[in-house]
């Protein structure tokens, strides 16, 4: 059974950090492509960053270049996401996904990020 189950979010004032992961069981996590979603309120899910299988090359979306980095651990079956300089609009539910090798795609439930004074 395939599970993605993120941790970390919470609450923390503009400027703050986080740090999000995502704990994958139930398929080959090392030969899949991981990425972190977000989705605010009122809006449509938006990729944040991905990170690439067997040489783990990092990709951003422009708003977070600089102030997040994502990684993962292929002995942990871990991804992370480090969030630093995090603004207001930053505040999102945040959801890890796994694209397969095989074409399959896979989704946690997601953490909650709230950036507020």
């Amino acid at each position: 059974q395939v599970q993605l189950v993120e941790s970390g979010g919470g609450a923390v004032q503009p400027g703050g950090s986080l740090r999000l992961s995502c704990v994958a069981s139930g398929f080959t996590f090392s030969s899949s492509t991981m990425s972190w979603y977000r989705q605010a309120p009122g809006k449509e899910r938006e990729l944040v960053a991905y990170i690439t299988r067997f040489t783990s090359s990092a990709n951003y979306a422009d708003s977070m270049k600089g102030r997040f980095t994502i990684s993962r651990d292929n002995t942990k079956n871990t991804l992370y996401l480090q969030m630093n300089s995090l603004k207001p609009e930053d505040t999102a539910l945040y959801y890890c996904n796994a694209k397969r090798v095989n074409g399959m795609e896979h989704w946690g439930k997601g953490t909650l990020v709230t950036v507020s004074s």
